[in-house]
């Protein structure tokens, strides 16, 4: 799978990107820093790492068109997919989280005040009718 998953990663580049001889736009080495970091702990996180770093890598090349248009239609469309593709990211990194958590979402409460007179209540609270 390894070898699959870096296949893709090179797939996704341009020939100048992933190349010695463009070393100013090599991206091979950031996006497998990027895929390490991300520390993937299974089949499917590696595989959204690898996404979450190819997205990454086409934002930053939007970017740079977007930042390059000469025009207001090139300008208009290059801002469209630069948005897309970071809410792209946005939505893997919520995917990650997801499932990495079960899909659970977890609250932590950073800060409490509680008034005069008042009562608090800490852990799980179920609500239960009592019979009379």
């Amino acid at each position: 799978m390894a070898n699959g998953l870096l296949s893709h990663c090179l797939k996704v580049l341009k020939a100048n990107e992933a190349s010695d001889d463009f070393a100013g736009n090599d991206e091979r080495a950031f996006m497998l820093a990027a895929i390490k970091e991300l520390a993937p702990r299974d089949a499917v996180e590696r595989m959204l790492a690898v996404q979450m770093a190819a997205t990454h890598v086409a934002m930053v090349r939007a970017g740079r068109w977007l930042a390059l248009a000469d025009t207001v239609e090139k300008a208009t469309a290059y801002n469209s997919n630069y948005t897309k593709l970071a809410r792209t990211y946005t939505a893997q990194m919520e995917a990650l989280r997801k499932h990495r958590n079960g899909g659970k979402q977890t609250v932590t409460v950073q800060h409490v005040n509680v008034e005069g007179g008042g009562q608090a209540i800490v852990g799980n609270v179920h609500n239960r009718e009592v019979a009379d």
